[in-house]
């Protein structure tokens, strides 16, 4: 069978294991089905999921220009302590900057590597930690926008890690840890303004990913030195795919990469 399309992250549903979908404009994958079976992945271009020309991609999707004037990419984005939306001030387009920063947000412990905090919108959660690879995880607070989700990152961060390590986390070489007890253990590091958000009496979420056999080590697909790749999926895990040679490609990260995908 053969698929064509733009590249962008993975769908998912809740299960036992987590489903998985690659989405195209007119067509979709259950990547699940795919396990154990030959796939050939071919570099066709780039489309701009802003303006959609073909154009080199930039960062998480966009080209160059559109990377620097898209709302949905600005630095809130990956530092939510820089947003302003609650106070009305506008950094590429307040309506749109409402919208995003001033609905719950989660800040969270997970442990995909090495237990990380991390902020999320309310509405994306469990599918933030799906995509980080967590295999369990744990809600600290639940604040009303994203400014007081951010300082409050920014005050676990003294204690905390807010990186996966993503080699660890596809070789699945991961401890367990009670998060309740850690979560606890970080409480008074919590902003004053925040502690009155803090989550009590919840239990931790515990994911399974589709995986077969997780890589030795770990060779990352980077499309543009290698435009046609083919290989036998083993495992799916966060936004990776795994393959059999110990070859794993982001989805994520080739957002806006238009791709062929050959199933054999």
């Amino acid at each position: 069978m053969q698929y064509q399309g733009v590249l962008t992250k993975m769908q998912t549903e809740i299960g036992s294991p987590i489903q998985y979908y690659l989405v195209f404009e007119s067509d979709f994958i259950h990547v699940n089905q795919l396990l154990n079976k030959k796939i050939h992945i071919e570099f066709k271009g780039y489309k701009c999921l802003a303006c959609g020309e073909n154009k080199k991609i930039f960062r998480q999707g966009y080209c160059y220009d559109d990377f620097y004037n898209q709302p949905q990419v600005g630095d809130w984005v990956m530092r939510p302590e820089l947003s302003t939306a609650h106070l009305g001030i506008e950094d590429r387009d307040l309506d749109f900057e409402k919208k995003a920063q001033l609905q719950p947000h989660i800040v969270y412990l997970a442990n995909s590597s090495n237990v990380k905090v991390g902020v999320t919108r309310k509405s994306q959660v469990p599918t933030r930690w799906i995509d980080q690879g967590a295999h369990e995880a744990v809600e600290i607070v639940e604040v009303p926008n994203r400014y007081l989700a951010g300082i409050t990152e920014v005050a676990l961060k003294e204690k905390v890690a807010d990186k996966t390590n993503w080699r660890t986390m596809l070789k699945n070489e991961v401890v367990d840890k009670d998060l309740v007890a850690f979560k606890n253990d970080i409480k008074d590091l919590l902003p004053e303004e925040v502690k009155e958000y803090f989550v009590e009496n919840q239990k931790e979420t515990h994911l399974e990913f589709p995986v077969l056999r997780y890589p030795d080590k770990v060779k990352s697909l980077n499309l543009e030195k290698t435009p046609d790749y083919t290989g036998v999926l083993k495992g799916i895990k966060g936004q990776y795919l795994i393959f059999e040679d110990n070859t794993v490609f982001n989805v994520r990260n080739n957002e806006g990469y238009v791709v062929g995908i050959t199933i054999n």
